[in-house]
C-alpha cells in the first residue's frame, strides 16, 4: 500500500501531515487507554514485537506494484487480533518508519499518507470487531467470517485511503482512474488470502497455552470479556 513518489507532491502533500496528525493522536489515545488497563510491559512488549513482525511483513512477504501503489500483505487483522489495536498501530508506525528509513528512504515523504493509509482503517477495524465479535468468546474462538469481515473492513480502508490520495493528487483522468482500479482489483487476493492466515495463526495460539497471562499477547486472545 505504499504510495508512490509524485502520487501527491508540492503543497498537496501538507494534507497528509494533518491526517498522519490524527492518526498518531488516536493511537496516543487507545495507547493511554491499554497502559491504564495492560500496563507499560504489555503494551511495550507487544508494540515491539508488532514492530518487528511490520518491517518483517514488508521485506519478507510478497508484495509486487500495482497501479498507484505496492500490494502488500500486512496482516493488520493478525496484528490486532494478536496483539490488541494500540501495539498493533505502534507496531505498523514504528515498522514503516524503520522500513522507510533504512531501506527505502525515497518512502519518507510519503511517511504521512502511507501512516493514515494503515492506521486509520486499522482502528475502524477495532471498532467493527466490538460489533462482530461476541463478548462471550475469545478471539482464537472466532470463525472465517468473522475474520473476513474484519480483513473487508481492514483491506477495504486501505484501498479507500490510497484512492483518496491517488484522486487527491492526480485527478479523475482515464489513465489515473484504471491505475486505481487495478491497485483494487489486485487487493482483493489480500481480503480473502488474510482471513485464512488469521484463522492459522489463531489455531497456532491456541496451541501455545503458555503466552496466556503473558504481556506477550492481547488478553482477548485466549479470554473472553464476558
Amino acid at each position: 500500500m505504499h504510495i508512490e513518489p509524485g502520487i501527491v507532491e508540492g503543497t498537496k502533500i501538507a494534507l497528509s501531515y494533518g491526517t498522519a496528525v490524527a492518526a498518531l493522536a488516536v493511537t496516543a489515545k487507545v495507547a493511554f487507554d491499554t497502559f491504564k488497563k495492560d500496563g507499560l510491559l504489555s503494551l511495550t512488549s507487544r508494540s515491539l514485537l508488532a514492530a518487528l513482525l511490520v518491517f518483517s511483513f514488508f521485506e519478507v512477504l510478497p508484495h509486487y506494484p500495482v497501479g498507484v501503489s505496492e500490494v502488500h500483505f500486512i496482516l493488520g487483522s493478525t496484528l490486532f487480533l494478536v496483539f490488541g489495536a494500540a501495539p498493533a498501530a505502534i507496531g505498523l508506525a514504528v515498522g514503516l518508519l524503520i522500513q522507510g528509513t533504512l531501506l527505502a528512504p525515497l518512502d519518507l515523504p510519503q511517511y504521512g499518507m502511507n501512516l493514515t493509509t494503515l492506521l486509520l482503517p486499522l482502528f475502524a477495524m477495532a471498532m467493527l470487531a466490538k460489533r462482530v465479535i461476541p463478548d462471550n468468546i475469545s478471539y482464537q474462538e472466532i470463525s472465517y467470517s468473522q475474520a473476513l469481515k474484519l480483513s473487508v473492513a481492514y483491506q477495504g480502508g486501505i484501498v479507500a485511503w490510497v484512492a483518496f490520495w491517488a484522486f487527491y493528487g492526480q485527478g479523475f483522468g482515464s489513465e489515473n482512474l484504471s491505475q486505481v482500479f487495478a491497485f483494487g482489483g489486485a487487493y482483493l487476493m489480500v481480503i480473502l488470502l488474510e482471513p485464512v492466515l488469521d484463522l492459522a495463526v489463531l489455531a497456532g495460539a491456541k496451541k501455545l497455552h503458555a503466552l496466556k497471562g503473558t504481556p506477550l499477547v492481547e488478553k482477548r486472545l485466549y479470554t473472553a470479556n464476558a
